[in-house]
């Protein structure tokens, strides 16, 4: 049984929030993408703060298909520095586990 990985990745607004969730779905990279709104991110670009409101991807894929994740979305996300965090899940129900197993493409896998 492959190991599950959640990814995390901020997003500007709902429309590239939709536009990568399919696209990741599509691909088969990712069995799900929970999309959160009204995340308020505060970070240092450039040398000042921002203060901006994003929207929260969470998405479930196996962990050996982690790299072409970031890779997907560094190529397709509008961001220079895309937010990419993959977190193992430390336990998973196994039916669910079979499930993201058979919606994620055997291919490509690491």
């Amino acid at each position: 049984m492959s190991e599950l990985m959640i990814v995390l990745c901020t997003c500007p607004d709902e429309e590239t929030a939709l536009r990568l969730s399919s696209g990741l779905v599509e691909a088969e990279l990712v069995a799900c993408v929970n999309i959160l709104p009204a995340v308020r991110s505060i970070y240092r670009w450039q040398g000042s703060i921002q203060n901006d409101a994003e929207l929260l991807l969470i998405a479930k894929t196996v962990a050996s298909q982690f790299g072409n994740v970031e890779r997907w979305l560094a190529e397709h996300h509008p961001y220079d520095v895309p937010e990419v965090v993959g977190l193992p899940a430390g336990g998973v129900s196994g039916a669910y586990m079979h499930w993201v197993e058979d919606s994620v493409s055997q291919e490509n896998r690491h």
